[in-house]
């Protein structure tokens, strides 16, 4: 199907012919004043909400191993529960995540009443080493993705403290500046010393093979495959029963059909209110939501990289705007910017490598909650075995009651072992 046809199918107004679209110089109408209702995607903010307890999990992980010698006592870590967006107590967190942490008691200081502490458990540790087998069986890929970042941006140079901002959204190791970056001089300079506001991470050397965008290179394998020339391009997937006003579909039509300009390519000569820069803008948002773990991103964070991209100050507007390729989720409150083709529903289609981390992580959970819960049937046994006997000698106890108490009475036993000696 040619893309003109296919448009019309995709913008929903299949009675027009190709031929009957306003040409470039007709249809005048400023980037600016268009404007595109949201309409919420219950199955790309599913997609969110499956992750929320890896995340809150992995925050709270981060948060202790971040601490002085990894341990941290309970209430403190109460404290910053706020922070870390966690919507239940940290007691209560342990108790629904088994085989994180282990508790013990000590003192803050010298003299003081012992408290109880949390530490990274013997499980969460052997996982830790595993995450660092995958980074390193990744280097490659890590050290091409980091380039990518670099090259698509004003003078190839980025913030190195806004770099490791977004270290979770692309997947880089918590120390690659430190341990990643010095291995490959001839890709990259750092200036300063991070954390300072003032360091900068440089490209040293542009390598052609990065240089193309997941567009392009699906446009050169689906020319292989069919051995015609296909012209990098956009997938539109408008959810159903979307509607776009008449106008905006028109301007869509005809700004699709612009030659796509690559992210990688310079673009000092555009000027900043054109359609040739918003193709470009948009080809810029395809390219890193391609490259981050999820293939979303929260716009705040997108936001902070504004100089180094050239967005406009309005650069949000993209999302909606173009919401055949881009959907803005607003689930937890938080803006997020998804790719619309990476999904199938609410399931990712081509899962990112560094996603064997999160496989490992959610496998290290599971074991600890199939432990907890042969547990918990070794204690109903033991307590089905005393009410059997005690029912004998008892005829009038309410056996089942009784049980129920007794259960509740280990649960509540063993979230009070996190608070007390």
């Amino acid at each position: 199907m040619q893309l003109a046809n296919r448009l019309v199918y995709l913008l929903g107004s299949s009675n027009r012919k190709p031929h009957e679209f306003r040409g470039f110089t007709q249809f005048t109408a400023s980037i600016s004043s268009l404007k595109v209702a949201w309409r919420k995607d219950s199955k790309l903010d599913q997609a969110i909400e499956n992750d929320k307890k890896w995340k809150h999990c992995a925050r709270v992980v981060k948060e202790v191993l971040n601490e002085p010698g990894q341990v941290i006592p309970l209430h403190y870590l109460e404290k910053r529960r706020e922070r870390l967006r966690l919507p239940v107590k940290i007691k209560t967190f342990l108790y629904l995540n088994p085989g994180l942490f282990d508790t013990y008691m000590d003192r803050v200081r010298p003299k003081s009443d012992p408290v109880t502490f949390i530490r990274a458990s013997d499980r969460l540790r052997q996982f830790l080493e595993e995450e660092s087998r995958i980074y390193i069986k990744n280097e490659n890929f890590l050290v091409s993705k980091l380039c990518k970042l670099l090259m698509m941006s004003k003078d190839n140079v980025v913030s190195a403290d806004k770099l490791v901002q977004v270290k979770r959204e692309f997947g880089f190791p918590n120390d690659f500046l430190v341990n990643l970056v010095p291995k490959y001089p001839e890709y990259f300079n750092l200036i300063g010393e991070p954390g300072e506001g003032k360091s900068f991470l440089q490209l040293v050397t542009w390598n052609p093979e990065f240089a193309k965008s997941v567009i392009e290179l699906r446009a050169e394998e689906e020319s292989r495959l069919t051995g015609i020339r296909s012209r990098p391009a956009f997938n539109w997937k408008l959810p159903p029963g979307f509607f776009i006003r008449k106008e905006v579909r028109e301007w869509i039509r005809d700004w699709i059909e612009l030659p796509y300009i690559s992210p990688y390519n310079d673009a000092s000569h555009l000027d900043q209110s054109s359609r040739e820069m918003e193709k470009r803008t948009v080809g810029v948002f395809h390219e890193l939501l391609s490259l981050s773990i999820y293939k979303r991103v929260p716009i705040d964070i997108l936001g902070k990289f504004s100089d180094e991209y050239r967005f406009s100050n309005a650069f949000s507007n993209v999302f909606t705007r173009h919401s055949g390729i881009f959907y803005m989720s607003l689930k937890c409150g938080i803006k997020t910017a998804m790719l619309r083709e990476a999904y199938k529903d609410s399931e990712l289609i081509d899962l990112d490598p560094l996603l064997e981390i999160k496989d490992k992580f959610l496998e290290l959970l599971a074991e600890g909650h199939k432990q907890k819960a042969e547990r918990l049937r070794l204690q109903r046994e033991m307590v089905q075995k005393d009410m059997k006997m005690m029912a004998v000698s008892n005829n009038g106890l309410d056996y089942h009651k009784y049980e129920e108490e007794l259960l509740d009475e280990e649960e509540d036993a063993e979230l009070s072992t996190l608070t007390s000696s």
